[in-house]
């Protein structure tokens, strides 16, 4: 376990660790409620669309909540921002796990939305702000990879947690958010983006920030704000959303080969995360993007060459390739955007887009589906915004500084 643990964080500060810590007991606590929501609230008797619209109401209110989340991180700084977003979660978690009407479970769930925006926009700005060029893609990567081992945790957890109550999920999760607030709090050295003091240690200087207007003059900026939205679209979207349909209505199988198949994209993804890293910082963030991107091209091919079911593997192996390279590199070019300045409306809109295709992708890819009576239409969507985002990935500028990565390359 030890030589596992430096294998990944070697060279990386110990932030990199401290969050990635944090995001798996957020994953792990999200993987054990997140199916028993939908079923939690139906137990007050309300329409499946109303007991979707609880999960819908999450998302929404992280993509409304982001930019102001960006604000508070300039303002009072990461650490403050994350310990804090993470209570509002676990709080509101508890409190909707004793909910007596379906009005108090989705203004809750709401709420913790809200935190949520703020635990996200907050640690990765935190994360691409401490570490230096040479890193950032395998710091990223490593990450993303606390929420992928928690996210497969989660669900086995769970199956046990929920025997004991429906209700037992909330607080579960809000113990592991608790858990996770703790450590950031604790863990993370204080006073992380506040005012620092001038040399003559009388007056008090704010850090140099990196405003969203001047990074949204930036073409590299852009690409990874498309990347981020066309991987919630296509990716996230998609997949959570049509993809067990497809697998039902379509290969006429059960809800247990979505899950293969989920699974067999989270088990490609974390045995590339740590290589698709350290390419990201060797070779530069551009052709790490353009195989991330290539890859979720070629997933929707197999989707609409191939009705099959091997033809549905084949996606979903090419969306975990996708989605290794994608989990660090795009982050990766908004840390070299922000160049170790204070980021949070810039990070904050970066993590926007990805929440906006995640509410994107499945109302359009679902409407598609229904005017036009089958899966090929939405397939074909999400293939055509696949191919527009990889082609302007191509003429991307590297943001990479080979001067940097000397010690990567020995």
């Amino acid at each position: 376990m030890r030589k596992l643990l430096d294998r990944y964080f070697r060279d990386l500060p110990s932030e990199v660790a401290v969050l990635t810590a944090v995001a798996f007991c957020v994953a792990l606590g999200f993987g054990i409620v997140a199916p028993i929501i939908p079923v939690f609230a139906q137990t007050f008797e309300v329409s499946a669309f109303a007991a979707t619209s609880v999960i819908s109401v999450f998302a929404l209110m992280r993509f409304v909540s982001a930019a102001p989340s960006g604000w508070l991180v300039n303002k009072f700084g990461e650490r403050s921002v994350l310990w804090i977003g993470l209570s509002i979660v676990a709080i509101s978690s508890a409190l909707a796990g004793l909910s007596q009407s379906f009005e108090q479970l989705i203004f809750l769930r709401g709420l913790g939305g809200t935190g949520s925006a703020m635990f996200t926009v907050s640690s990765m700005s935190l994360l691409l702000r401490t570490v230096d060029s040479a890193h950032r893609g395998r710091a990223a990567s490593t990450y993303q990879g606390g929420f992928l081992f928690g996210g497969l945790a989660g669900p086995a957890v769970g199956g046990l947690v929920v025997g004991l109550s429906i209700r037992a999920p909330f607080f579960v999760y809000a113990a592991t958010l608790t858990l996770a607030a703790l450590t950031a709090y604790f863990a993370l050295p204080k006073g992380l983006g506040h005012p620092t003091k001038d040399t003559s240690g009388s007056t008090e200087t704010q850090e140099p920030a990196m405003s969203l207007r001047a990074a949204l003059r930036l073409r590299a900026y852009w690409t990874a704000l498309v990347v981020n939205l066309s991987n919630g679209i296509s990716s996230f979207g998609l997949r959570t959303a049509l993809i067990p349909l497809f697998v039902v209505s379509v290969l006429q199988k059960g809800p247990a080969t979505s899950s293969y198949g989920f699974l067999a994209t989270s088990v490609v993804q974390a045995s590339l995360l740590l290589p698709a890293g350290r390419m990201t910082d060797t070779k530069g963030r551009k052709p790490s993007m353009i195989i991330g991107t290539l890859f979720l091209v070629i997933a929707m091919l197999c989707l609409v060459a191939s009705e099959t079911l091997l033809g549905f593997y084949g996606a979903m192996v090419a969306m975990g390739v996708s989605a290794a390279f994608l989990g660090g590199a795009p982050s990766a070019v908004v840390g070299d955007v922000v160049d170790g300045k204070k980021g949070g409306p810039v990070v904050a809109t970066f993590q926007m887009m990805s929440d906006l295709g995640i509410i994107i992708g499945p109302l359009l890819f679902g409407f598609l589906a229904d005017s036009s009576g089958g899966f090929a239409w939405p397939f074909i969507a999400s293939l055509i915004v696949a191919s527009a985002t990889w082609i302007l990935v191509l003429f991307m500028p590297e943001t990479r500084k080979p001067k940097l990565v000397k010690d990567l390359t020995v």
